[in-house]
């Protein structure tokens, strides 16, 4: 009669939690469990031990503080062990009763999570044989703590694997029996409410500032927008600022020509190479590589050395006419291996006979969206 009792008093005291269940998650759960249980130390002084009934049920309610941890509520029943004492008494004990406890949880990725629980068995031993006429039984307190693996079928429903350890669950009157337990079961636990879908921002009057606005178009709110004047075309980052790449590329800004068989610049060169230097000044982080030729007139070996020659006579000037440092100079001969013209004509060979200069940079560019 007092197990019955005990189940219609948790579970209609739940029904008022179900009413308030709103348009959002509550703090509210309910469930049950199911499993087998296994008591400890019932046969060290038994003559005999009996098939146990091990199946073991429990029904619950709790709740939730925040995410991680609650208190929980419950009645349980741990099934039955069946054992011939050394007073040649039998015994077929089970223990049921209250539990109160406290609950953590710990979330993984995606739907898992991990649990535990810490709290206090109120229960009943109750031995269903007769012994001199009497079926004795004897209630107290235990400890018990928990663990367990969850997995979130819905934000409502919860399915959990659990294992609990109960300690001292001890009857002076059963032949001083003590003994301990340990359950291993599934529990299925429900939660009041749903999630708030979501609401579509309300339609105000443009004279009412109702949410912060995004004046440059950016995706990004004013309140948190660094940077209010970002183009609607730049890429921007959390802060409303445009998203930047770096961008290695490499610029041919022309060259100079030489007299044959002559590494001398010529004064008319001079304003070209002025060029050259405003465009390395006004970037600093380019650098430039001066590639000297030659025109296909003597013996490749003479050109070659010409070539280079040219190119060191540019790089020097860079260096000490215009003050760019020579560790963004470089140059190199290729003599008559790269003719812009074809050939051994005086045209040819006029053109041929010239520097390049290459720029390598790294420029920071915003990303386009």
């Amino acid at each position: 009669m007092m197990k019955n009792t005990l189940k219609v008093v948790l579970l209609t005291s739940m029904l008022p939690l179900a009413a308030t269940a709103a348009e959002q998650l509550t703090p509210w759960y309910v469930g049950g469990g199911l499993g087998v249980n296994n008591y400890q130390h019932n046969c060290d002084d038994a003559l005999t031990c009996g098939e146990d009934a091990p199946y073991a049920w429990d029904v619950f309610g709790g709740y939730l503080f925040n995410e991680y941890m609650g208190i929980e509520l419950g009645y349980r029943d741990l099934g039955n062990a069946d054992w011939t004492g050394s007073d040649n008494n039998m015994y077929d004990v089970g223990a049921a009763g209250v539990s109160l406890g406290v609950v953590g949880f710990y979330p993984l990725a995606d739907k898992w999570a991990l649990s535990s629980e810490l709290g206090a068995y109120s229960y009943l031993l109750e031995n269903k044989k007769e012994i001199n006429g009497e079926n004795l039984s004897e209630s107290d307190i235990a400890l018990f703590v928990g663990a367990g693996v969850d997995y979130n079928v819905t934000s409502n429903l919860k399915v959990q694997a659990k294992y609990r350890r109960y300690e001292g669950l001890d009857a002076s009157v059963l032949n001083n029996l003590r003994m301990d337990s340990n359950y291993w079961g599934l529990a299925l636990s429900y939660r009041f409410g749903t999630e708030a879908a979501p609401v579509a921002a309300p339609v105000v009057a443009p004279v009412v500032a109702a949410a912060p606005g995004d004046d440059d178009k950016d995706g990004v709110t004013n309140n948190i927008d660094k940077c209010p004047d970002t183009p609607m075309t730049h890429k921007v980052d959390a802060t409303g600022c445009t998203v930047y790449e770096n961008v290695t590329t490499k610029y041919d800004l022309g060259g100079i020509l030489f007299a044959n068989d002559s590494a001398e610049i010529r004064a008319g060169s001079y304003a070209d190479l002025e060029k050259l230097a405003d465009h390395l000044n006004k970037y600093p982080q380019h650098t430039v590589s001066i590639e000297g030729h030659a025109s296909n007139v003597g013996k490749p070996a003479y050109n070659m050395k010409l070539s280079e020659r040219r190119a060191v006579a540019v790089a020097n000037a860079l260096n000490n006419k215009y003050g760019i440092k020579t560790t963004r100079i470089s140059s190199i001969g290729y003599g008559v291996t790269k003719p812009v013209m074809q050939g051994n004509s005086e045209e040819a060979n006029r053109v041929n006979r010239r520097i390049e200069a290459i720029v390598t940079g790294t420029e920071k560019r915003p990303v386009m969206r």
